[in-house]
């Protein structure tokens, strides 16, 4: 039989491709990349559940170091959201296949397949990632099945029943997809482009329940990465759990987003990120008092771009690793504390404190200055220079 990798959650679908894979003549390995969004009995419930519909061998993988440092420090460096709203929180995806290529490499096979369907964006991420580590053979049971029934998720529940697996009878109201960057929430009503109820609150309180005080918080970074909060040092993952636990109570971080997707339909869902929020905002706020004019009307260029091929399945593109590049370069002087306010659903920097602050010795902002009226005079007309210019050709 021919060996095939398999990334498996444990869902539906992917419960589904495993007898499906088996029946195709496949030897299946199934592996499960938990980014930061699954606990230790979950973890154990999908073992159990890869072996029960017949894997040859499973494995657990966890990532939270890599996507900290592969992925959200380069986000938090961006300061950058796809379409200036969301935070790439499918960018966990890119790493799955990473993982999911290794254990290609380990068994030696070019056999890889996933439970993405051909409506969304993940289909796109996962086979342009799979590409672009070489000559692999992309098999998707939910892609080859979907144009072949009317019901899709019906079919994979009688296909599962009828090979004697147990189909789940629990259905929950929406699709949750949950990580260390924080939780996307779509269906039902989501969909249906209406609000959204009190259960669609994964990370976030509902606004009766946020805290009636603000709360401040002290987050020092040094080169550009997050590494001490109210001066504690925390290691990447757990400093950005703690403040989407603390985000979270003020309801930071929550948006409705209805975005273009990459294979052209528009897509609507809910995202919570506070954590992200919370890092982004403290991140500009030192880079703002650090940068020069010039480096702070450029970086958001790269910043945006990076998004947009991250968001758009081109992780492993070079370009995006140029860009990531000159993002970690330019971080070299951001170091400092920056002082946060959180209050119901917003977020504010309120102080800023580093030695590296590009405080001039000659002026203070409309206080005062070491040159006079006719150096300031004299500036200002060179500055408008041009626009006088063609005012006195063009005027009539």
């Amino acid at each position: 039989m021919k060996k095939i990798v398999l990334a498996f959650s444990g869902g539906l679908d992917t419960s589904f491709c495993v007898p499906y894979l088996i029946d195709k003549g496949f030897e299946v390995h199934t592996i499960f990349v938990n980014s930061g969004g699954t606990s230790a009995n979950e973890e154990k419930k999908i073992s159990k559940r890869a072996y029960e519909l017949g894997a040859k061998k499973h494995i657990n993988v966890s990532i939270e170091t890599s996507l900290w440092n592969e992925i959200i420090k380069p986000l938090v460096w961006s300061g950058s959201l796809y379409q200036d709203k969301y935070p790439a929180l499918c960018s966990d995806r890119y790493l799955i296949v990473s993982e999911a290529i290794k254990l290609c490499k380990k068994l030696n096979t070019k056999y890889i397949s996933h439970g993405c369907t051909g409506m969304g964006n993940d289909q796109v991420r996962f086979d342009l990632s799979i590409q672009a580590f070489g000559n692999y053979k992309t098999i998707t049971p939910i892609r080859e099945i979907q144009n072949k029934v009317s019901d899709v998720r019906g079919y994979e529940q009688e296909y599962l029943k009828n090979k004697g697996f147990k189909v789940s009878t629990l259905h929950t109201k929406y699709s949750i997809n949950e990580n260390l960057m924080g939780a996307t929430v779509s269906g039902s009503e989501i969909d249906d482009w209406k609000e959204p109820s009190k259960e669609s609150y994964i990370l976030c309180n509902t606004p009766d329940k946020y805290p009636s005080k603000p709360k401040k918080l002290e987050i020092e970074f040094s080169k550009g990465e997050a590494k001490k909060i109210n001066g504690k040092s925390m290691k990447g993952p757990n400093l950005l759990r703690m403040l989407n636990k603390i985000g979270g109570k003020y309801g930071i971080g929550r948006e409705l987003f209805a975005g273009d997707t990459i294979i052209g339909i528009k897509g609507r869902f809910l995202f919570e990120s506070p954590g992200i929020s919370i890092l982004q905002r403290s991140h500009r706020a030192l880079e703002e008092a650090i940068f020069t004019d010039k480096q702070n009307n450029f970086k958001p260029l790269i910043g945006k771009r990076w998004v947009e091929l991250v968001y758009g399945g081109f992780y492993f593109d070079p370009l995006t690793k140029n860009l990531e590049n000159f993002l970690e370069d330019i971080q070299k002087s951001v170091t400092g504390k920056v002082t946060v306010l959180l209050n119901a659903g917003k977020v504010e920097a309120v102080a800023v404190d580093s030695k590296k602050i590009l405080l001039s010795k000659d002026a203070v902002y409309a206080q005062s200055a070491s040159w006079g009226v006719e150096e300031s005079a004299g500036f200002i007309k060179l500055l408008g220079k041009s626009t006088s210019t063609w005012t006195e050709i063009n005027k009539k």
